[in-house]
């Protein structure tokens, strides 16, 4: 029988089994974070490649939003609907060294991943704003909604390892293709 991992207080709750996302929720997170990171830091912003991975992440979006609707039950939002006051709750229990197991995204978790498919889906709309319809003024939105996307992800980054490390989940082995990790290792 496995042992209780404990809080950063010392108060013991059950192991994490991990959690088990489905291929599309994979595929879809994992082409959209190559897509943010390719556009957002490499690829040059008016060359033809960088509208191209725009519509790549598009589409994978507009597949994650499907999927969110009529998915595996872990997927669909109503699985994880976005709460302030919970995300509050959660921060605060933090600060006291309390850690409640999830069985998906905490409730932090769940606040960063709207806001990022909303910061994606405003860079996406002013992209073909400004490559489709060629409307000049989008050009500032686009540029501070792909920052604000940039900072947000490193913000996800740093909440998937700090959660990692609460935890003892390797969340990042779970959001792969191998099996699941259920401590650490």
């Amino acid at each position: 029988m496995s042992q209780p991992s404990e809080t950063l207080s010392g108060s013991a709750h059950p192991p994490s089994k991990g959690v088990k996302w489905d291929p599309v929720v994979r595929v879809t997170h994992w082409v959209i974070a190559l897509s943010v990171l390719l556009n957002g830091l490499i690829i040059e912003e008016e060359s033809q490649l960088h509208n191209w991975i725009g519509y790549v992440a598009l589409a994978m979006l507009a597949l994650r939003v499907l999927w969110g609707i009529v998915g595996t039950e872990e997927a669909r939002f109503s699985s994880f609907p976005p709460s302030l006051s919970k995300a509050l709750a959660y921060g605060k229990g933090l600060l006291r060294g309390e850690h409640p197991e999830q069985r998906s995204h905490n409730p932090i978790g769940v606040l960063m991943v709207y806001a990022m498919w909303g910061a994606l889906a405003v860079v996406v709309a002013t992209g073909i704003g400004l490559e489709v319809f060629h409307i000049s003024e989008l050009e500032d939105v686009h540029e501070v909604a792909a920052n604000l996307l940039l900072l947000l992800a490193f913000g996800h980054i740093c909440g998937v390892v700090l959660e990692s490390r609460l935890s003892g989940v390797n969340l990042i082995r779970n959001m792969t293709f191998r099996r699941r990790s259920r401590g650490p290792e």
